[in-house]
């Protein structure tokens, strides 16, 4: 392996192959992941703009269309665990392309379904498809990012999702109204196929693998740390007994909770709390999710600055995770309790962009705890968060009901505080331990 470095770095223009200017090919890679990860989330919102079209058609219900929706979280939820089994097993270069082929396929198959039975089954299957690809991201994290790095990418991965609905609904709408629903689906569908096939040609498991980056390159993603990239299954009996990993679960079930009452419900909490117009909402609602998309990034770059210089990943990782609690949940107090819609939407605002912070440091404290068994630790982790994403547009909904928005927001607000608590026990500057049944030695 060390010849063929040396080859490739012949091969750039240095007679011994030592070329001293790192190439940044993993960078490339990073912002590949963020138009993928920008997908995940045009390929789920695409459904709920076009929920009125397909309910008029069809004749469908709200029921109906909640139970369409839920099928694809069942699905999505599902395949965490597995989703990070697989990429241990079989590397991110073959996984996450499988996960966006398949996640594609049923997207364009949507436009093709003629009855409520057919929709369930795609969308289900379309959750299914989607479920690897946040575990697989996250094994590329640790595999191709020096530790100062992780949380920068990171942020990539998280970016792109957040982003999705600051300008994903309107190119949803435009596309649908010069041609129809169905077009839509077929749209991002083939587009996501080019998309997988392009991470297959250019990404490899290993940067040691990779032809495409210098040895420069290489040795700084090493760094003094070298990620074994050897594929075999995460002790799961050693993971499910420790603190940490449950630990790092709950409080992202509570950070997945808070968003997706944000995702669920900001749109009409936003029309009956301030009686704002179609247009003047969309606006509004457009604002946190830019909040949160630039605040994974500031957090990601100065979280591994932080680590740079020395500072433990405990702080690095727990305080950002424990400060985006604690504003998010001083902040939805303080929209909750607002008269003027300006100051209501600020602190809405101020409020989702916090949880940045947390996303990002729980994103991050998986590469930490995980190592090379990352795409198990977030898959575990993310299996947690999307339940709690399951209980939150329905007991909001209910809460909203009987006890009005303001009250709905007061529990988001106070749900916070067990995330808070969670965050002291997931100590990201300890690994998990690694017992194996044939030494029972920590590795």
């Amino acid at each position: 392996m060390e010849n063929q470095v040396l080859i490739e770095g012949v091969a750039k223009g240095k007679p011994d192959g030592t070329d001293t200017r790192p190439t940044k090919f993993r960078w490339n890679l990073a912002f590949l992941m963020f138009f993928l990860s920008f997908m995940v989330y045009m390929d789920r919102v695409n459904l709920s703009v076009a929920t009125p079209a397909i309910m008029k058609e069809f004749h469908f219900t709200k029921m109906h269309m909640g139970y369409v929706q839920t099928a694809f979280f069942l699905g999505y939820a599902l395949m965490q665990v597995p989703g990070g089994i697989f990429t241990e097993l079989f590397g991110h270069r073959k996984v996450v392309p499988a996960a966006v082929t398949l996640w594609s396929a049923f997207t364009v198959l949507t436009a093709y379904c003629s009855n409520f039975v057919w929709f369930v089954i795609v969308r289900f299957l379309f959750g299914v498809g989607e479920g690897p690809i946040y575990p697989a991201f996250n094994n590329f994290a640790v595999q191709w990012f020096n530790r100062s790095e992780r949380a920068k990418a990171n942020a990539f991965l998280l970016g792109g999702t957040f982003f999705g609905p600051v300008v994903g609904p309107a190119a949803t709408v435009s596309i649908m109204l010069a041609f129809g629903w169905r077009s839509v689906f077929v749209v991002f569908g083939l587009v996501g196929i080019v998309a997988a096939m392009s991470w297959y040609w250019f990404a490899s498991d290993s940067p040691r693998t990779s032809s495409r980056i210098n040895a420069a390159e290489l040795k700084h993603i090493q760094g003094p740390e070298r990620v074994d990239d050897k594929k075999e299954v995460a002790p799961w009996s050693s993971f499910i007994g420790s603190t940490q990993f449950w630990a790092i679960a709950i409080q992202y079930f509570i950070a997945d909770y808070i968003m997706y009452v944000f995702l669920a419900w900001l749109p009409l909490y936003l029309m009956e709390v301030n009686h704002f117009s179609l247009q003047k909402m969309g606006f509004a609602a457009a604002l946190p999710w830019l909040a949160i998309c630039t605040m994974v990034f500031v957090t990601g770059f100065i979280s591994d600055r932080l680590v740079a210089r020395g500072v433990s990943k405990y702080k690095a990782r727990t305080y950002f995770g424990i400060l985006g609690l604690v504003l998010c949940c001083g902040a939805l107090y303080l929209a909750a309790v607002a008269k003027n819609p300006a100051w209501n939407v600020l602190w809405m605002t101020v409020s989702l962009g916090s949880l940045g912070f947390t996303f990002n440091a729980s994103w991050t404290s998986c590469n930490d705890l995980g190592g090379k068994f990352s795409a198990s630790v977030s898959g575990w982790m993310n299996l947690w968060g999307n339940a709690g994403g399951i209980l939150a547009p329905t007991l909001t909904a209910w809460l909203a009901t009987q006890y009005g928005w303001k009250a709905a927001i007061m529990v988001t607000a106070a749900s916070a505080l067990i995330g808070v608590v969670a965050w002291f026990a997931v100590k990201p500057d300890v690994p998990l331990r690694l017992r194996r049944p044939a030494d029972s030695v920590g590795v």
